[in-house]
């Protein structure tokens, strides 16, 4: 049986890492981090478990049920594995998370030198070179573990790793910035820090991207020459573990960059642009730009092939490569909509998605004593949403009435888990006699 390399696990988890680590991924952490003040470990720990934790369950679960995110939203009815698919990778692709990589870009990598005089001009021009490099290195994805693994990974690991050295040799100061000591913890960080860092978590993206990169690692694996079902599923969960661990000391170093630093900043890219600037004066800024620019690069380039893939399935007479050109392009012009606009419109989504994206996998895991039990899925999740939804609204500054009043009381609520007794209720009560059988009918007649 063929096995893989120490060094091939390595380059799988980098690749999987660097797919992962995109925009959100360099911003939210070093302004959670400053929020957090001394509490940045609790609220790094709340980050990591919606971020990585889920990510890698979600690879984990699909693996386990079989080659796809297709094959796991099967689990309900094939269906809702389609609903279910579309809707995450229109969420990671070009809805949010593939244009928010071309904005981030462009406001941390280029912004700063050139100014806001012709910023609508500079932005299509830098957006268009983004995106039109994400096409081509996206268009033989065969190649995705050597350009992602071994070349741009490197890079954008020495960057943030420099960075955090400067921090820490760096003596305290007081102008231009007031950096080197932690603050006490502000706002809700101060009560809950590792609650709100699992709501920080959600914007990342990584939760539903889970689900949709495991192909890209299951394809590596068996691009190794690994054939074996069981084998491809431990090596896939063991470079999923590998990835978690780069993100983890990743998102480590750029919260204490966060925590040390005093200087109130409207949002991390404008933190870690300062900060740079500061520990290395003009270089400073190439440093962070180079960073910042792999990190949105390689994400881009998992996205986009992740998504070509799964609509070539479905539409397969239309070419990977003009999937590939169509998501390019359509990102390109969302992305110069602006990064604030797509961050304040993704929370109350994202606040919906992850609990749903979330019920499902865990029940994936105990599908051996669900077996064919649809209504456990059904019923569970439902409820799920109903919860998840009420909550995206209420923060999102819109109420019910007394429905939003009601659903405030129910247990951890504040802490944005107001869905988790809900759910686990609605999953048990999914499992009575009678609502399996209609829910079994239901999945009949959908298949």
């Amino acid at each position: 049986m063929k096995t893989l390399t120490f060094r091939q696990i390595i380059t799988v988890s980098m690749m999987l890492f660097a797919i992962f680590f995109g925009a959100g991924n360099m911003i939210f952490p070093p302004a959670m981090g400053q929020l957090a003040g001394t509490s940045y470990l609790a609220a790094l720990a709340g980050f990591i478990l919606t971020d990585a934790g889920i990510a890698i369950l979600g690879v984990t679960a699909v693996v386990l049920v079989g080659n796809s995110m297709s094959d796991l939203g099967k689990l309900v009815s094939p269906k809702f594995a389609l609903f279910l698919s579309i809707c995450v990778y229109m969420l990671i692709g070009p809805l949010f998370a593939l244009p928010r990589t071309g904005s981030v870009s462009f406001e941390i990598a280029a912004l700063p030198y050139l100014g806001n005089s012709n910023r609508m001009l500079f932005s299509f021009l830098f957006t268009a070179i983004f995106f039109g490099l994400t096409y081509y290195l996206s268009s033989n994805p065969s190649k995705i573990v050597d350009v992602v693994g071994k070349y741009l990974t490197p890079v954008l690991l020495i960057s943030i790793f420099a960075i955090f050295i400067a921090t820490l040799l760096h003596p305290q100061s007081q102008e231009p910035l007031a950096f080197g000591t932690m603050t006490q913890a502000k706002g809700a960080y101060v009560d809950i820090p590792f609650f709100q860092g699992m709501i920080e978590g959600y914007n990342a993206l990584d939760g539903p991207a889970g689900l949709a990169f495991a192909i890209l690692v299951i394809t590596a694996v068996r691009g190794y020459g690994v054939s074996d079902k069981k084998a491809i599923a431990k090596y896939t969960i063991l470079c999923g573990l590998g990835a978690a661990a780069f993100l983890g000391v990743v998102y480590f170093m750029l919260t204490y960059v966060g925590a040390v630093t005093i200087t109130p900043f409207e949002n991390g890219g404008s933190l870690l642009h300062a900060v740079t600037n500061h520990l290395f004066g003009s270089v400073g800024g190439i440093i962070l730009g180079i960073a910042v620019l792999f990190a949105c690069l390689t994400t881009a380039i998992g996205l986009t092939t992740s998504f070509s893939d799964y609509f070539q399935t479905l539409l397969p007479r239309v070419s990977y490569k003009k999937i590939a050109a169509f998501v390019c392009l359509f990102s390109f012009v969302i992305s110069n909509v602006g990064l604030s606009q797509l961050i304040k419109i993704a929370l109350p989504i994202l606040l919906i998605i992850y609990p749903v994206t979330v019920t499902l996998i865990l029940l994936s895991f105990m599908r051996r004593f669900i077996k064919h039990r649809k209504s456990v899925y059904i019923v569970g999740m439902g409820i799920t949403f109903i919860v998840a939804f009420l909550y995206g609204l209420d923060t999102a500054g819109l109420s019910l009435g007394s429905v939003s009043v009601w659903v405030r009381e129910l247990p951890f609520y504040e802490l944005g888990l107001g869905w988790v007794l809900p759910g686990a209720i609605g999953s048990i009560l999914g499992a009575l006699p009678f609502l399996n059988k209609t829910a079994a009918s239901a999945a009949a007649v959908q298949e």
